[in-house]
């Protein structure tokens, strides 16, 4: 064999740090190992992995090729290290998730987890449905949890769980009182929402076709707290997934607002990259995802 996993692991950290010196900071290796791990590599096959500019270095195409080949022989090197050293099942687990998601569903499944196997190492890192997905196609994290949608060739997309958003109001809002509101309704409001990428906010523009131009959107938060908080205030209307605003709408906090001419229906989602290594501890995970209780999307 003409390459080493070494060689294989330097070429996968610059690849995701995009450059030497953090690659090496990140493997705690000198910056010249480093590089001549990458030339030794690079060397061996008469091949270039990366364009180099300036000090960025970026994955041509050659690389690309290589990266997903490279993840997988690393990810089954790392996990047969571990069956060395009897402790496979530990496999250190990065799941990404967005942020309801992680809230009110992702957070039982890593109890459930943790409970069942004690003391495996594992991450749940919250961003939003793009964030996610960039995250997971640079094998920055096993596996993703997002409530928008995905389209890209190099995913596995697994539709998960149906949801739904509700739009919702202070009990003192002019609208509290009104049993349905329509398209009028919808524009005449001022609109607390996500931020751009988010899947809430990206379900939400779809659903608000043909009106969303004209619609009045003065505050975009990151929190479905915030969010919350702000409506509660009076300073507008707001729209999230249900599995928020349960709480608030058994207690009376909040109303619930009935738009029968607009979908709000949505799916979440699993995402993983399509050439990620199935180790055992993730697919322990994706065994509790697909037995997780589904009640409280219902309740």
């Amino acid at each position: 064999m003409d390459f080493t996993l070494r060689q294989l692991e330097v070429f996968l950290a610059i690849a995701k740090a995009g450059n030497l010196t953090r690659a090496a900071q990140r493997l705690q290796m000198s910056q010249s190992a480093a590089s001549a791990a990458l030339k030794d590599l690079e060397t061996q096959f008469d091949v270039l992995l990366f364009d180099r500019i300036g000090k960025r270095l970026h994955l041509n195409e050659q690389g690309n090729q290589l990266r997903p080949r490279a993840e997988s022989l690393m990810a089954q090197a790392y996990e047969l290290e571990q069956s060395l050293l009897r402790s496979g099942e530990f496999t250190r687990l990065n799941i990404g998730a967005t942020l309801t998601v992680a809230n009110y569903l992702a957070i039982q499944i890593v109890s459930k987890y943790l409970e069942k196997y004690t003391g495996a190492p594992i991450s749940l890192e919250i961003y939003n449905t793009e964030q996610v997905v960039e995250r997971v196609l640079n094998y920055e994290l096993d596996m993703g949890m997002i409530e928008g949608e995905a389209h890209h060739p190099q995913l596995n997309i697994i539709p998960w769980r149906d949801d739904e958003l509700n739009l919702f109001c202070s009990p003192g809002h002019p609208l509290a009182s009104k049993r349905t509101i329509n398209d009028e309704d919808l524009l005449n409001a001022e609109w607390i929402l996500r931020e751009q990428g988010s899947g809430t906010r990206q379900t939400f523009n779809r659903a608000m076709v043909g009106l969303l131009p004209k619609m009045k959107i003065p505050l975009e938060l990151r929190g479905t707290e915030a969010i919350k908080q702000a409506v509660r205030q009076n300073i507008g209307v707001g729209c999230l997934s249900r599995l928020s605003l349960k709480e608030e709408f058994a207690r009376g906090d909040l109303v619930k607002l009935h738009a029968p001419n607009r979908n709000l229906d949505r799916k979440l989602y699993l995402i993983m990259h399509l050439r990620k290594h199935i180790s055992e501890s993730l697919q322990n995970w994706l065994n509790l995802c697909e037995c997780a209780d589904p009640s409280p999307i219902g309740a």
